[in-house]
């Protein structure tokens, strides 16, 4: 008998509880600025890319996360579950949850101070078993040498493994060699790679099989082997950025896991995260399957942005700066 497909994606990562506020711009140093309302939004980049999984994909999902005995934990664990992931729980009696302080200009771009609390608990012995996982995702927002055991763990038991680089920080090579999907910002990619003039070169450098940068409304370029392609960004009117990357990240995974090839994960990714930067909040902005595959639709009946297409490395020119009002598909 055949085993069966293995087709659920594991996010081990990070979950915090936002509180955001909204003003005319983001202080300097030193400088005080009046803002509106404080509102409340679960969030935290793991938790964001396992709603993201979730929803905007559709795929089997199930979290690897520390959580609090709190308020906030309470509100984290209800989140996770209404979007349909399964959670494996480390509880974290002795220490608070994970909290963000997150000031959106009105420009719709964002600025966010994070206190990790049970977050920087996850330790290498608390990832469940892989039966049945065909993607681990995983960001940086937990402690390096827990993502480092997980990595290797899943490679080691056959699973792809897909890195999101964010928070930007210098990678280990033992990290590095267990990693089969990049996933970077243009701030992130230049702390691993250097120059990000020439965008391909850059790519070509990271010592992965598969490199992805996010490169907000000018869309995103993916080098797999010897292949680039580039994806154009979709236009939106902006309302938060705060969670587009981490949809991205989900999206993309939630097709990879279903089989499909990159060029069409990056357009689902994209579509997804193009429409988290229409409403508020980190969580509560990700969209359903359905609208992702609205907007798929519309793009492609209209003839509008949302086009891949694949040229051999070296015969691609260097970015241009776009127009498209999708301003931050990068990790935040």
């Amino acid at each position: 008998m055949n085993a069966m497909p293995r087709t659920r994606v594991l996010v081990a990562g990070s979950a915090n509880l936002d509180f955001v506020v909204r003003a005319p711009r983001a202080p300097a140093p030193g400088e005080t600025v009046l803002g509106g309302g404080l509102q409340t939004f679960p969030g935290g980049k793991g938790a964001n890319q396992a709603v993201a999984c979730a929803r905007a994909g559709d795929a089997p999902t199930t979290m690897l996360v520390a959580l609090g005995d709190d308020p906030p934990g309470a509100r984290l664990r209800e989140s996770l579950r209404a979007a349909g992931v399964a959670l494996v729980e480390k509880r974290a009696a002795d220490a608070a949850s994970g909290v963000a302080f997150i000031c959106i200009a009105d420009t719709g771009e964002n600025s966010i101070v994070v206190a990790p609390g049970a977050n920087a608990l996850l330790a290498p012995e608390d990832l469940p078993p892989l039966h049945g996982v065909s993607h681990l995702l995983l960001q940086l927002e937990t402690p390096l040498p827990s993502v480092t055991a997980y990595a290797e763990s899943a490679r080691a038991a056959g699973v792809t493994v897909v890195l999101n680089a964010a928070p930007a920080r210098t990678l280990p090579p033992r990290l590095l060699a267990a990693i089969d999907i990049l996933v970077v910002n243009e701030g992130e990619l230049a702390m691993l790679a250097g120059d990000t003039r020439d965008m391909e070169a850059a790519l070509q450098r990271l010592p992965v099989p598969c490199a992805i940068v996010t490169l907000g409304g000018d869309g995103c370029v993916a080098r797999m082997g010897e292949t680039i392609l580039r994806q154009h960004a979709f236009t939106v009117d902006v309302v938060d950025t705060t969670a587009a990357g981490d949809t991205f990240c989900g999206a993309l995974v939630a097709a990879l896991a279903r089989g499909d090839a990159l060029a069409q994960a990056l357009r689902e990714a994209s579509a997804a995260s193009a429409l988290a930067c229409t409403a508020a909040g980190a969580q509560s902005s990700i969209p359903t399957r359905a609208a992702v595959l609205a907007m798929l639709d519309a793009a492609g009946r209209t003839r509008r942005p949302g086009k891949t297409s694949a040229v051999p490395a070296g015969r691609t020119a260097r970015r241009a700066r776009g127009a498209a009002s999708a301003k931050d598909m990068a990790p935040g």
